[in-house]
């Protein structure tokens, strides 16, 4: 089926013309439902016509959040080029990685970055174009010169929902170099449908979302419900708490993203400085599993206003969810379910298989693999990891879970995460749940490091917060009382901080390096 998406905007524009539908703020930039489709027009007008890109073409923001957010979704709908998704905080060298992947003819660039990335995007015959005005190089555009020389009449470009890859986006990878995963139109209005299932996310014309990670990650899934319903989508371009906490109070914020290591950190101020936060909702969290420690203090410390969500860039949707009732229901005395990643959600199937791909009896752990609207066909140029992951229309996520009776779904850990010590199975998350549980620690890291006996032992990297006063061995004793002895770490160490990822995500594969080093392979 083909539909025209600047038409179906400009019809929203028409319902929702003069309310806010994007506010930068750090450029200070608001525009209208009306002001936002003029502009993605021009921006859709000026792709086609002065750059000639067209079906199997891309193009990719390398810029940061107030400009990705006119990049989005709400432009590449409208366009036959397809966008190429990377994370303004990755490397160069990961950016050429993916743009050597992908091969977009065209790359918009914040202004900062056209020294750095000139000659190597240059060599490789990539047009360029700066997001802001500034003195460099003769070829390079102005990203605003070429809006206002282009028309914003509806560019009536029809697009076949299901078989046309309008985006690319790269995984996270956090146990690797992430894969590329092209998504179709109706993937993406998958992902936003998959919020309206859910009444507990609360999307409707008063929302103000506000985007503090990536656009290019997490978050972007809440741009769609947002939007689609005549809300309004706000960004930040860095993750800076205290301005996230005066952007709430100023802006009337309804909804946030947040992955767990920022609800760490908000947690220890909020404690420490507790702010007025009376418009927040919902605050959505995902991306990596949360202690149910550190959410069980963020209830007692926000409220209701947590829901948990499932889900991967394979399967950019609610694959799960766990929302406000059964997080209430948890602290009125059902503690474990906190550690579920909640309910599938409606109209998602998910079954968990064995090693050989069978199917498994409720309660019992095997890889959760899962059948949507919004799971992909594939990956990118890479048919070898495409037919290890993808099956029947399933994808095999590498997680590691279980279900139980009532549906809900829990993650026990990534097959990769998986400790092997002794003969007995080590599932990190565990481990680390039980570390956090303790009131002196911020976050932690539990990887399996060598050992010439039992294989691996489990070693247990932790981020203290600024007056605690607990010991090594105390911690160690703390989590043995709670796991009992296999499952305990053999080692600790206090470190000032964790490697995370551009997302936040803890990226175990780096703590693990040095205690690998010189070995062949980074499992016993």
């Amino acid at each position: 089926m083909d539909m025209d998406f600047s038409r179906v905007m400009g019809l929203m524009a028409a319902r929702f013309g003069s309310r806010e539908a994007i506010v930068n703020t750090e450029r200070g930039r608001r525009f209208t439902y009306g002001e936002y489709h003029r502009l993605t027009n021009r921006i859709a007008n000026m792709l086609s016509q002065q750059f000639e890109l067209g079906v199997g073409d891309r193009f990719m923001p390398i810029v940061e959040n107030d400009n990705m957010a006119l990049l989005h979704f709400p432009l590449f709908f409208k366009t036959p080029a397809a966008a190429a998704f990377t994370n303004y905080r990755d490397t160069m060298e990961e950016h050429l990685a993916q743009i050597d992947s992908l091969r977009p003819k065209l790359v918009f660039l914040e202004r900062a970055l056209v020294g750095q990335y000139y000659a190597p995007l240059r060599q490789r015959g990539i047009t360029m174009v700066a997001m802001d005005p500034g003195d460099g190089p003769a070829d390079v555009a102005d990203f605003w010169t070429l809006v206002d020389a282009s028309s914003d009449a509806n560019p009536g470009v029809a697009l076949d929902v299901h078989h046309h890859v309008t985006l690319y986006r790269f995984t996270g990878g956090t146990t690797g170099r992430g894969k590329c995963v092209p998504y179709s139109i109706d993937n993406l209005l998958g992902t936003r449908d998959g919020f309206y299932v859910e009444p507990d996310c609360a999307y409707d014309a008063d929302t103000r979302n506000l985007h503090v990670a990536p656009l290019s990650h997490g978050t972007f899934m809440t741009f769609l419900p947002s939007f689609f319903v005549g809300g309004c989508n706000i960004t930040m371009n860095t993750v800076d708490l205290p301005r996230w906490l005066d952007l709430v109070e100023a802006e009337g914020i309804t909804h946030s993203f947040l992955v767990p290591t920022i609800l760490y950190r908000l947690l220890d101020l909020q404690r420490d400085r507790p702010r007025k936060l009376n418009s927040l909702r919902t605050i959505i969290y995902g991306a990596a599993p949360m202690s149910p420690a550190k959410l069980r203090d963020l209830l007692d410390c926000m409220g209701d206003v947590f829901v948990q969500l499932y889900g991967a860039s394979e399967a950019a949707m609610c694959v799960s969810i766990l929302n406000k009732r059964d997080h209430r229901r948890a602290l009125e005395g059902n503690m474990e379910r906190l550690a579920s990643a909640g309910r599938v959600a409606p109209g998602i199937e998910v079954v968990i298989t064995d090693p050989d791909g069978a199917p498994v009896a409720n309660g019992q752990t095997g890889e959760i693999c899962i059948r949507c609207r919004a799971t992909v066909s594939g990956y990118h140029d890479n048919p070898a990891a495409t037919k290890t992951d993808f099956f029947d229309g399933f994808w095999r996520s590498g997680d590691l879970g279980m279900l139980d009776d009532d549906g809900f779904l829990t993650i026990v850990d990534r097959l990769k995460d998986m400790i092997i010590t002794g003969g007995f199975n080590v599932y990190a998350i565990e481990v680390e749940a039980a570390l956090n549980a303790h009131p002196d620690v911020t976050m932690s890291a539990v990887i399996g490091i060598p050992h010439p006996e039992w294989g691996e032992s489990v070693h247990a990297e932790v981020v203290l917060r600024p007056d605690a006063n607990v010991t090594e061995d105390a911690l160690i004793a703390h989590t043995r009382q709670l796991l009992g002895g296999y499952k305990t770490p053999k080692s600790l160490r206090f470190v000032p901080e964790l490697p995370l990822s551009s997302v936040g995500k803890v990226l175990r594969r780096a703590v693990r390096v040095p205690y690998w080093a010189g070995q062949e392979r980074m499992v016993s």
